[in-house]
């Protein structure tokens, strides 16, 4: 009869040589995260916030690839408030926004260890938007502030046919959103507590603005001018009634006269370093500045 022989010992050496293969195996394994990219050698940044740079984002990202071909940048949209929250919560490496961080933000940073610091890297007007067929070619600041609040409700109260009006506006986790809210609605006063009209739409990206206006002729929006294209209508804004009216272009923002204009940003962690930091320092290039320009945004420098 065969005898069934009991448990055999492994030698310490064979454990020792298996250990040391399976971290070989999983150091060849790992993929590029950002950690690497701290080295100024290769890596993945990883960047997310804002939908109205997410495009402007997505092509500097493209160009440099050519540049550093080591280096990776993995871009999302989400809104401002979504890429400032991943910054918080360690889960981006750079967090766009076209807003500035809020002071609460700042506060629940800093509780986590967190010293966002602050890099402008383009300049937007925010266009508003009508359909073609909208006969409007021209609002104030005030207006503007009495349509989103609900005040105003029918285009013959601001010079147009007898429609109602149609507000659309971007989610409440747009940078572009709180931006318009506080610097339409609310003119630029910290102490005025207007609100959109509850019965504004709420959408989710710029396209989707884009879309409604073209087929919708009720329809009023807004957008950064780099969303802007010939098949929508852009309403010249004065800051009151008496003028002048002015168009958005780059040249209106950089001369300060148009009235909706902001700046766009890029947050990290802490004061950045290795790949992160020659990213930043070239996005900042005249060779990217060239991109914004491209995309129909404001450049930072000529």
């Amino acid at each position: 009869m065969r005898m069934i022989n009991g448990p055999r010992t492994v030698k310490p050496q064979i454990v020792f040589l298996s250990i040391v293969f399976l971290l070989l195996i999983s150091s060849c394994a790992r993929p590029f995260d950002s950690t690497e990219s701290e080295t100024g050698h290769s890596g993945t940044i990883e960047n997310k916030g804002s939908d109205t740079i997410v495009n402007l984002a997505l092509a500097w990202a493209e160009a440099y690839q050519k540049v550093e071909p080591e280096v990776r940048i993995s871009v999302t949209g989400g809104g401002s408030g979504t890429g400032i929250a991943s910054l918080i919560n360690g889960t981006v490496d750079i967090a766009n926004a076209s807003r500035k961080i809020k002071s609460e933000e700042m506060t629940n940073a800093e509780a986590t260890g967190i010293n966002p610091v602050e890099f402008i890297v383009a300049r937007d007007a925010i266009a508003i938007i009508v359909n073609l067929e909208n006969p409007v070619d021209q609002l104030s600041i005030d207006q503007l502030s009495d349509i989103y609040s609900g005040k105003i409700d029918n285009w013959l109260q601001v010079g147009g046919e007898d429609r109602p009006i149609v507000r659309l506006s971007r989610e409440t986790n747009s940078g572009t959103h709180v931006y318009f809210l506080e610097h339409v609605l609310r003119k630029g006063d910290k102490n005025d507590k207007t609100l959109f009209s509850t019965n504004t739409l709420l959408m989710p990206s710029s396209e989707g603005i884009s879309a409604e206006i073209r087929q919708n002729p009720n329809a009023i929006g807004y957008d950064g001018l780099g969303y802007v294209t010939e098949d929508m209508k852009v309403i010249a804004v004065s800051v009151d009634a008496e003028g002048p009216f002015i168009l958005p272009s780059a040249e209106s923002v950089d001369s300060q006269q148009y009235p909706i204009a902001r700046d766009l940003y890029m947050y990290t962690a802490e004061e950045p370093s290795g790949a992160i930091l020659e990213y930043l320092n070239w996005i900042r290039t005249p060779e990217a500045q060239a991109i914004v320009k491209d995309l129909g945004f404001v450049p930072i420098i000529q």
